[in-house]
């Protein structure tokens, strides 16, 4: 009788701080985007769930799912390649990337082409956002993203096909305006 309590607790916990938990998560893990906190704090509900019916009691729901959580992101963070926080890098990034968009080797292309090229990639769905980002900026393969998230490598490669098929539409679109 004690567990439907709990698990009835915890429903109504989930379901009003589910914001709150996403902010706390954001605000733990730099760079991190909507999909990781809501993947982070998903794996904690689950694991919560999933615990045996005659697991102690919880007491306190909220400190124990903040501090659930806490201990998923320490996980998180002990295995997620290092960011790259060196500016420099990031452009050069930003460079390679514009040249294999645009399939070329040059290092003329414009600051404005590079804005456009960002703008269209923060304009991206998450999913599409996500994958770009995490192969081409990250140094993620398809096999690491696809353990990480349990989506097949095969729709992984087509979901960073499909953002880029829209990248290249956005830009050409936009440079025919101007």
């Amino acid at each position: 009788m004690g567990s439907k309590k709990s698990n009835t607790q915890l429903n109504d916990f989930f379901r009003e701080e589910y914001n709150s938990l996403k902010g706390y998560v954001r605000s733990k893990i730099e760079h991190t985007s909507e999909s990781d906190a809501e993947d982070i704090i998903q794996d904690v509900a689950l694991r919560i769930f999933s615990r045996p019916i005659d697991a102690l009691p919880i007491h306190n729901v909220g400190g124990f799912v903040y501090n659930a959580i806490k201990n998923r992101i320490i996980d998180v963070i002990r295995v997620k390649k290092e960011r790259i926080s060196n500016e420099k890098a990031i452009e050069d990034l930003w460079t390679e990337f514009t040249e294999l968009f645009y399939g070329g080797i040059s290092n003329e292309y414009s600051e404005q082409l590079k804005v456009n090229l960002k703008n269209a990639i923060q304009d991206l769905k998450p999913l599409y956002r996500d994958i770009i980002l995490a192969v081409d900026f990250e140094g993620y393969s398809y096999k690491e993203i696809s353990e990480e998230t349990g989506i097949s490598q095969g729709t992984l490669m087509s979901r960073r096909h499909r953002a880029m098929s829209i990248l290249l539409k956005k830009l050409e679109i936009k440079n025919n305006k101007t």
